[in-house]
């Protein structure tokens, strides 16, 4: 069913195209007067809690975790839900124990310049082209959510969607840097909070009240573990999330925006508790979804839900909600993809940085690339939030062990970090491809605790001449 089956009005088209156009104006507007790569990747780290709180949170609601949860729990039931948690204790974690940790690093910008320091050129050069190809894949999945959004809404067919709507963002996140993402950030992220609660309140009303949506829901959608997990299956799920995006290149570089570690800290703290409740909502309207219509595509289910039982002029608002939610999340990757690029890649390879204004050109080039290269990846894969968990397999297993070790002081040396980030990928895809994820248990775990074990037991650099001095040997 598309929109043209349900007669959206006019009005709603007409709110849904200001609003685009006032994202790409006001995102394109907040780009001017760029001083350099500092400003492109932390826009001067002015912002305060407040700020921080509704960029972070605009960030990791994406496609993903708003239609991606949707369409999961429409098919496996609330463990979901739960699994999605995982990111939210993550959040609540990197708040207490990692962000006031970063004022050691004043001068950072992205993820390579923490490993810089324990791990040389080589620790962030490895750091960067891990954190190109989780952004790329992560911008992947918010374009294809952006297509099915077009598609549902207005019958577009799914590529003519995903040009239209990644077209607005590559345009505005390339000429307006970080400025421009967090103030179109702000703006999205009010929509999205009010919009989606507003969904379900109509969604549930739509099917009856919240003892008919239980009486048309399977059972076994509203147990846990639920029918296709077990109780380890729904723990290895709460473990891909709780790892999968931790100190990720945006959140990383949100940290760095703020006047201070515990600016930042607090409002990632916010952050993290506000995604409680709204991955519950998310996912619920996946239940109203299957309520309505259980032979519904799955991969519809929360955008049916817009279309189905929203009045119009609410329904157009509704419908900017989730093409914010989708481009709130994309515009954030795709920028730290081209800091990660000129960073932490080029940089490495360099005696000496780039002047400034050569830096925001290449970050420029590299935004509107990657943007390009994740199109292509979002149509050869059709579940977002499995984009999201391929995506997560390239990052936590090669950097988040040695990144935390670093963000510590606990310095391994080179050989630690790579030693480890080989044995952590090896596993995580051998675990997959192989062995076939036994236990229901995804490869990112496995490779997580592969690269720790890796990492611990080699020894510090000069230790073992050390001790080999003081036996006499």
């Amino acid at each position: 069913m598309h929109a043209a089956d349900e007669g959206i009005a006019l009005i709603d088209v007409i709110v849904v195209g200001l609003y685009l156009a006032f994202v790409l104006g006001l995102g394109l507007y907040m780009g001017r007067g760029q001083k350099g790569i500092r400003d492109y990747a932390v826009a001067g780290r002015v912002y305060g809690p407040l700020v921080i709180f509704a960029t972070m949170s605009a960030s990791y609601i994406g496609g993903g975790f708003s239609t991606g949860n949707a369409e999961k729990v429409f098919l496996f039931g609330i463990a979901n839900i739960v699994g999605l948690w995982g990111f939210s204790l993550k959040e609540i974690l990197v708040a207490t124990y990692i962000a006031p940790k970063l004022d050691r690093f004043p001068n950072a910008i992205s993820v390579g310049d923490l490993m810089a320091e324990a791990y040389g050129r080589v620790g962030r050069l490895a750091t960067g082209l891990a954190g190109m190809a989780l952004c790329a894949g992560i911008v992947g999945a918010q374009v294809g959510a952006i297509g099915i959004v077009f598609h549902v809404f207005y019958g577009i067919d799914r590529s003519w969607g995903i040009a239209l709507g990644c077209g607005i963002v590559i345009l505005y996140t390339t000429f307006g840097g970080m400025r421009a993402v967090v103030t179109t950030d702000l703006v999205q992220f009010g929509i999205l909070a009010i919009g989606m609660p507003l969904v379900l309140i109509f969604g549930i009303n739509y099917v009856g009240g919240v003892d008919a949506l239980v009486a048309a829901i399977p059972a076994d959608r509203l147990q846990l573990p639920g029918a296709e997990f077990s109780w380890l299956g729904l723990l290895a799920l709460v473990l891909v999330f709780l790892f999968g995006e931790t100190l990720v290149p945006p959140y990383v570089q949100r940290l760095c925006a703020g006047r201070s570690a515990a600016v930042a800290a607090r409002g990632t703290l916010w952050s993290g508790i506000f995604s409680i409740p709204f991955f519950a909502v998310t996912g619920l309207i996946g239940l109203v979804a299957l309520a309505i219509d259980p032979s519904l595509d799955s991969n519809l289910a929360l955008p049916q839900v817009v279309v189905t039982v929203m009045p119009p002029v609410l329904k157009g608002l509704v419908i900017a909600a989730v093409i914010s939610i989708v481009m709130s999340s994309a515009d954030s990757f795709l920028n730290s993809a081209s800091i990660a690029f000129v960073n932490d890649v080029v940089g490495s390879t360099r005696g000496a940085p780039l002047a400034e204004r050569p830096a925001i050109r290449l970050a420029r080039a590299a935004t509107f690339v990657v943007g390009l290269l994740s199109v292509l990846f979002a149509v050869s894969i059709e579940s977002i939030l499995d984009i999201l968990i391929y995506a997560y397999t390239y990052w936590a297993p090669v950097v988040l062990v040695p990144l935390i070790a670093a963000i510590y002081g606990y310095r391994k040396g080179v050989v630690a970090f790579g030693a480890g980030a080989a044995t952590g990928v090896a596993a995580a895809l051998v675990w997959d491809n192989v062995l076939g994820q036994p236990g229901q248990i995804a490869g990112l775990v496995v490779g997580v605790f592969a690269n720790l074990v890796v990492f611990l037991v080699l020894p510090i650099p000069g230790q073992a001449i050390a001790d080999r001095a003081s036996t006499g040997r």
